[in-house]
């Protein structure tokens, strides 16, 4: 038997989440289902694009409901809550030493990271220097390009 690894994701996140499932477990489901039927009809499967891309995208649709039944039975829902430790759900305000600007970050599990949204990992490099540090703290950590030093401005 296999340990499975908890998935941390927002309420919201979690919702969406299992809403897509169950779309594809209904709706895209049968929707490919009607894709190979049609292909099917086209006769000379070995030489029918139809068919192969509908067979890929019906192996991909189930990778990913497998992947999604994989992660919902593990979730612990986190809120964004007030600390003064970096946890999971903390809003963080960060300065790098080397700049002036302040960058925000919400630590968050690795199925609702979107570094464009500043939302990262609690897995990431980033991610797992933070957690536990408190206001003022300064943390250092190694990137591709090197060691880099941020100071702990504030915590939401």
């Amino acid at each position: 038997m296999s340990i499975k690894a908890k998935e941390y994701l927002s309420k919201e996140k979690f919702e969406q989440l299992k809403a897509e499932l169950e779309d594809l477990k209904t709706n895209k489901r049968k929707e490919i289902a009607d894709k190979l039927e049609y292909a099917k009809g086209l006769g000379d499967l070995s030489e029918n694009a139809e068919y192969h891309e509908a067979r890929e995208a019906q192996a991909a649709l189930e990778d990913r409901i497998s992947q999604l039944e994989t992660i919902l039975p593990n979730v612990e829902i986190v809120a964004t809550h007030h600390s003064n430790v970096v946890e999971i759900g903390s809003v963080v305000h960060v300065q790098k030493s080397t700049e002036k600007a302040k960058h925000t970050y919400t630590i968050v599990g690795s199925e609702e990271a979107d570094t464009q949204a500043g939302k990262i990992s609690f897995k990431s490099p980033l991610g797992q220097a933070l957690l536990g540090k408190k206001k003022g703290e300064e943390f250092k950590f190694k990137t591709p390009k090197g060691e880099v030093k941020y100071t702990v401005t504030s915590i939401e």
